[in-house]
C-alpha cells in the first residue's frame, strides 16, 4: 500500500510540474517583432550597384511614387518660405544670418544639408523628382555622408578633395545604405540640425551630437534609456510637412491637447499638444503661470548642458591672421576647442548658459539684403522677436542671444553676402581677401556692392527648446521672484519679490496687519469669555 501511495505521489508531482512548465511556457515573452513591415534588403531593385544619389532615389520612387512630390512642397527642400504676418521672403535662399552670413554664393558646401542633390547655383532644377535625396533622411547605418563642396551629393569612389591636396575622401556603399533604410531618428536629424553653423553645436545651442543617446537629466523626452523620443515624435510629420517652423514658431497654445483621432490643425510640437493647459497636477499656482510663462523657461535652466560647448559670438573683423607657415592660424583652448581661426576670426564658447528672456507673441522680423542699416545703430538686429507684456498673444521666452561682427558695405549701407567656400580665387576661405569675395557674392545676387567693407556689430535670437530637464531639476521660484533674478530684464508685468511697488506694497502690508489685528482681537476675546 505504501508503495502504492508513493507512485501516486509521484504521478501528482510529475503532472504539476509539466502543469508548471506549461504555464512558464504561455508567460514567455512574445518574440521581439521587427519594427518596419518591410526588408528592404530583399527589394530587387535595391540589389544593384549604384553609382549616384540620383539612382537610389529612381528605385525609391518605384515603390513610393508620390514621395518626390509631397518633398517639393517642403521648406526643407525649397529653402524658402514666406511669412504669412510679415510677408518677408525667408528660408536658407534669403536670409542674412551672422554665422557664416548665407547660403546664396556658397551652395556646393552648404548643400551637404539639402534633402537633394545636385545644389550649386540658382540654375537648380526644384521641379526634378530623381533630384530628391531620399537617404539624408532614412539611412539607418550612420554610414551616409555628404562631403562639403559637392553640392549635396555623395562621394561613391575613392576622390582626392580639394583637388591635389593628397586628402582622400572614403567612397560609400550607396547599395549597402539603401538596402538598410527606415524610419527618421534623431541622428539623421543630427545630422543637420546637431552641426548647423559650422560645427557641432555651434548654432543652436539647445541641439547638438549629445542628443544622439541622451541621459534624462539631458533631456526627459529624448533619454534613450527612458521615453527615447524621436524628433518625429513632436514634430509629427505628415506627407512629409514637418511642423515647428522657426521662421513662424508658434509662441502660445491656447489650444489643448492634441487626441488620437480628431482633426487638430494646431502645431503638434509644442508642449500643450501633449501636456494640455493645466501640466501641473494638483498645483494650481504653477498652472496660474501658464498664461504668461512659456513652458520652457521654467523647465529648460540651461543650454549647451551635454558637454559641447555652444558659440556665443563670431567676430568675423580679426579674421585674416596666418601662422609663420603663412597658413591661417588656429588657437585652441585648454579643451581643444577652437577660439580662433583665420579664416573665420575670433569665437565665444560657452556650456551650461542660462538663457536670455523675452516676451514673443510668434512674430519674427529679420534684416534682409537691401534692408538700410547704419552704423550708429549697431547691434543690428538680424532677426526680432516681437511681443509685449500687453499684446494679449505673447509669453516670456528663453532664448539664445548670438552676438556677432559681420562684414557689411557702408556705402550703400547694407549687410553683404560673402563667398566662403571653394577653390577658386574670389572664396574668402582660399585667399582670405573681404573685397574680392564680397564682391562675388553680390555678384551672384545680382545685388550692387561699392567696394568697400567694414564690418558691423549683429545679434540674432534662436528660441530655447530643447533639452528639457527633469521635473525636480525645473526652476525654484526664488529664481525669478529675486531682486537680478533671471526676469530682471521683462518689462511690463509686475513680478513679487523682484518688484517694489508702493501702492502694492502698502495694500499688502495693510491687508497682512489687518489679518493680524483681527487674529489678536478674536484671541482676545475668547480669552475674555473663557474667564467669564
Amino acid at each position: 500500500m505504501q508503495v502504492l501511495r508513493r507512485v501516486l505521489l509521484a504521478i501528482v508531482a510529475m503532472g504539476f510540474l509539466a502543469g508548471a512548465g506549461v504555464a512558464a511556457d504561455d508567460d514567455a515573452a512574445p518574440p521581439k517583432l521587427p519594427k518596419s513591415t518591410a526588408d528592404h534588403g530583399k527589394f530587387k531593385e535595391l540589389q544593384r550597384v549604384f553609382a549616384s544619389g540620383p539612382e537610389v532615389t529612381k528605385a525609391c520612387l518605384s515603390c513610393h511614387t508620390e514621395a518626390s512630390k509631397q518633398l517639393h512642397q517642403t521648406q526643407h527642400w525649397k529653402w524658402e518660405y514666406t511669412n504669412p504676418t510679415t510677408q518677408q521672403k525667408l528660408g536658407k535662399k534669403h536670409v542674412i544670418n551672422n554665422f557664416c552670413t548665407s547660403v546664396s554664393s556658397n551652395y556646393k558646401a552648404c548643400a551637404s544639408c539639402h534633402i537633394g542633390y545636385g545644389l550649386k547655383d540658382e540654375g537648380f532644377d526644384f521641379a526634378s523628382e530623381e533630384n530628391v535625396d531620399c537617404l539624408v533622411c532614412h539611412d539607418s547605418t550612420g554610414k551616409y555622408k555628404k562631403p562639403s563642396g559637392f553640392a549635396g551629393h555623395p562621394v561613391t569612389k575613392d576622390t582626392e578633395f580639394p583637388p591635389g591636396s593628397g586628402k582622400i575622401i572614403r567612397g560609400i556603399d550607396l547599395s549597402a545604405i539603401a538596402q538598410k533604410v527606415g524610419k527618421t531618428r534623431r541622428e539623421t536629424c543630427g545630422t543637420c540640425h546637431f552641426y548647423g553653423g559650422g560645427g557641432d553645436a555651434v548654432k543652436h545651442g539647445d541641439l547638438d551630437s549629445s542628443l544622439d543617446q541622451p541621459d534624462k537629466a539631458l533631456d526627459v523626452h529624448m533619454d534613450a534609456e527612458g521615453l527615447n523620443f524621436s524628433c518625429a515624435t513632436c514634430h509629427k510629420t505628415e506627407g512629409h510637412q514637418v511642423p515647428g517652423s522657426r521662421y513662424a514658431p508658434t509662441a502660445a497654445d491656447r489650444d489643448g491637447a492634441h487626441l488620437r483621432g480628431k482633426a487638430d490643425s494646431s502645431n503638434p510640437a509644442t508642449c500643450q499638444a501633449c501636456h494640455g493647459q493645466a501640466p501641473h497636477t494638483g498645483k494650481a499656482k504653477l498652472n496660474d503661470h501658464t498664461d504668461k510663462v512659456a513652458c520652457q523657461t521654467c523647465h529648460i535652466p540651461a543650454f549647451a548642458r551635454g558637454d559641447m560647448p555652444t558659440k556665443m559670438s563670431w567676430d568675423w573683423s580679426t579674421a585674416g591672421k596666418r601662422d609663420e607657415k603663412g597658413k591661417p592660424l588656429v588657437v585652441t583652448n585648454d579643451d581643444g576647442h577652437i577660439t580662433y581661426n583665420g579664416i573665420k576670426g575670433d569665437f565665444v564658447l560657452e556650456e551650461n548658459v542660462k538663457p536670455e528672456y523675452v516676451w514673443f507673441n510668434g512674430t519674427v522680423n529679420y534684416t534682409l539684403m537691401g534692408d538700410p542699416i547704419e552704423k550708429s545703430q549697431q547691434p543690428i538686429a538680424i532677426n526680432r522677436f516681437e511681443g509685449s507684456a500687453g499684446d494679449g498673444k505673447s509669453l516670456i521666452w528663453p532664448v539664445k542671444l548670438f552676438r556677432g561682427k559681420q562684414p557689411f558695405d557702408p556705402i550703400n549701407k547694407t549687410l553683404v553676402v560673402t563667398h566662403l567656400a571653394g577653390e577658386d580665387d574670389t572664396a574668402y576661405w582660399k585667399n582670405m581677401v573681404w573685397d574680392k569675395a564680397v564682391a562675388e557674392g553680390m555678384k551672384t545676387l545680382h545685388k550692387p556692392f561699392s567696394g568697400k567693407v567694414d564690418f558691423i556689430e549683429t545679434t540674432a535670437m534662436w528660441p530655447i527648446t530643447h533639452m528639457v530637464a527633469p521635473k525636480d531639476k525645473a526652476l525654484g521660484c526664488n529664481e525669478c521672484h529675486a531682486k537680478g533674478g533671471r526676469l530682471d530684464k521683462i518689462e511690463g508685468i509686475y513680478i513679487p519679490g523682484r518688484d517694489a511697488n508702493k501702492l502694492v506694497d502698502t495694500i499688502g502690508w495693510l491687508a497682512a496687519g489687518g489679518i493680524l489685528a483681527g487674529v489678536l482681537i478674536h484671541g482676545a476675546i475668547r480669552a475674555l469669555r473663557r474667564k467669564h
